[in-house]
């Protein structure tokens, strides 16, 4: 018994509780790390092939990512829980559901031919590893610097559009070089100008991607039960290029024309 307590004395005990800002800031965390729960379910379903279950589940991966951000800074998660970097923590699970998950799938998917999957794959992983050392990929006006290697977005497309092996490779090797380029591509949500436009957009390509998973699913329902199904329409795709395209190119454009958007005095 003696020595037990001996044992207990040398046990460290938190010299203060936690605080409930505390606490509700280590949330947000737990918030943001759910993401590689969900980056799990996506490689699961990717590995049997279920590309609608996949990216069912990296669509929410992305919806986090979209709210964690916002979430921390209002409850000023830094300030609170200076030892944990939120931001180290949304860069590695970035990496995942960004970039080796959507590689993966386009490996795995094999569209382009054997030998073109696996050297868009080893272009993806390779020129994203790189990006994500850069800590200058943000401009002054919350820019991403050179392409943000936002493969998810890029490799959805691909899979809905199915433009064909010889595009989707071009695709693929210009997204990669720009990754290096010094131009300017555009964070919907903390970049000021025109931010109501590039959000709407933002949001209508977010609806084109659920109806065109919407779709797929629908369609897979019926073939199973033995009716019909179609495939993703040709206005849902429609939708989805014209968007993604305003996304792709507005950064430089804006880059282009430095007071479109800014609000006259």
């Amino acid at each position: 018994m003696k020595a037990g307590k001996k044992l207990a004395d040398r046990i460290p005990r938190p010299k203060k509780k936690v605080t409930w800002p505390q606490a509700r800031a280590f949330s947000v965390h737990l918030l943001t790390a759910s993401g590689s729960f969900l980056a799990f379910l996506s490689l699961v379903a990717a590995s049997e092939e279920s590309w609608t279950l996949m990216f069912l589940w990296l669509g929410l991966a992305l919806l986090v990512d979209g709210i964690d951000g916002p979430i921390a800074r209002k409850l000023d998660v830094k300030e609170v829980l200076p030892t944990w970097s939120g931001e180290l923590l949304d860069n590695i699970i970035d990496y995942v559901t960004y970039v080796i998950i959507p590689a993966f799938a386009l490996y795995q998917r094999g569209f382009m031919g054997e030998g073109l999957s696996f050297l868009s794959a080893a272009i993806i992983v390779v020129s994203s590893a790189i990006y994500y050392a850069d800590t200058g990929m943000k401009t002054k006006e919350n820019f991403f610097k050179g392409f943000p290697v936002v493969w998810n977005m890029v490799v959805f497309t691909l899979f809905v559009i199915e433009p064909g092996q010889w595009v989707s490779f071009a695709v693929v090797v210009i997204a990669g070089i720009l990754t290096f380029v010094p131009i300017n591509f555009l964070h919907p949500v903390r970049v000021v100008r025109l931010r109501p436009l590039n959000l709407g957009v933002t949001l209508l390509w977010c609806a084109f991607g659920a109806l065109a998973l919407a779709q797929s699913a629908m369609a897979q329902f019926y073939n199973q039960i033995g009716v019909l199904g179609e495939h993703v329409s040709v206005v849902t795709k429609i939708g989805i290029s014209v968007t993604g395209i305003y996304l792709f190119a507005i950064g430089g454009i804006m880059q282009l024309f430095p007071t479109l958007g800014l609000k006259k005095t």
